[in-house]
């Protein structure tokens, strides 16, 4: 049995909401401000990690953290060899195809044959066209993926959206929506056996705390039906 359990949260965006969650379950002794990635609480057992979005799942898979907070798109994009207990439904938000607003009036996409896209998400993105029959390039991108049309890098892109907002600022034009994802709450498989009673007694807190905070979706969200890309 280890002395505490290792959970690595996301910084950026997830990083409020699972913030109020751990608080919720009395979590103390983080501070936001500080520049340290290593935050302790020991009368809960816990040793908490802030890290990168995309770097939890490996953080998780390969036992270096016991849990993570990671937003289901990084989840579908690397598709890792992890137990994913709770969705835990903050951080709604929806990978979608944008294009300029010139090109979407004119455009149809019933006809595309062959497409180029700028994306942080080359798997979701290429699985997403060729479902479909549509041969695809991938541009893969880190950041600042709304350039990539305005510059002629590419015509397309697939990135993740909240409100829309970013993308009417830059001129573009949602298209198709891919997935929609939440944070979710993810456990190494070796831990759920070794550490389970503590891992199980942190998912039923976690839940209850969950229910109390039901989702919120963020004001601008269509409702529309979201076409889900399967886990291969």
């Amino acid at each position: 049995m280890k002395e505490r359990l290792t959970i690595a949260l996301p910084k950026g965006r997830l990083l409020d909401g699972a913030l109020e969650l751990l608080h919720a379950l009395g979590v103390e002794g983080i501070d936001q401000d500080s520049r340290r990635l290593i935050f302790t609480d020991a009368r809960r057992g816990l040793r908490l990690l802030f890290l990168k979005p995309v770097d939890i799942p490996a953080y998780v898979l390969y036992g270096a953290a016991d849990l993570g907070i990671v937003g289901k798109d990084i989840l579908l994009e690397q598709d890792p060899d992890v137990y994913e207990p709770l969705d835990l439904g903050f951080g709604f938000c929806r990978l979608v195809v944008a294009e300029l607003r010139e090109l979407w009036e004119r455009d149809d996409p019933a006809k595309w044959s062959w497409v180029r896209v700028a994306t942080k998400y080359p798997r979701l993105a290429e699985q997403y066209f060729t479902d479909r029959g549509i041969q695809v390039e991938i541009v893969r991108l880190d950041g600042s993926i709304e350039l990539a049309p305005l510059v002629g890098l590419a015509e397309r892109i697939v990135d993740l959206v909240q409100s829309g907002e970013t993308l009417r600022a830059n001129g573009l034009v949602e298209v198709a929506e891919i997935t929609r994802s939440t944070a979710r709450l993810i456990v190494n498989r070796a831990s759920m056996k070794t550490e389970h009673a503590a891992v199980s007694e942190l998912i039923d807190e976690l839940k209850a705390a969950r229910r109390s905070a039901p989702v919120q979706h963020p004001a601008g969200a269509r409702a529309q039906p979201a076409p889900r890309v399967p886990r291969s």
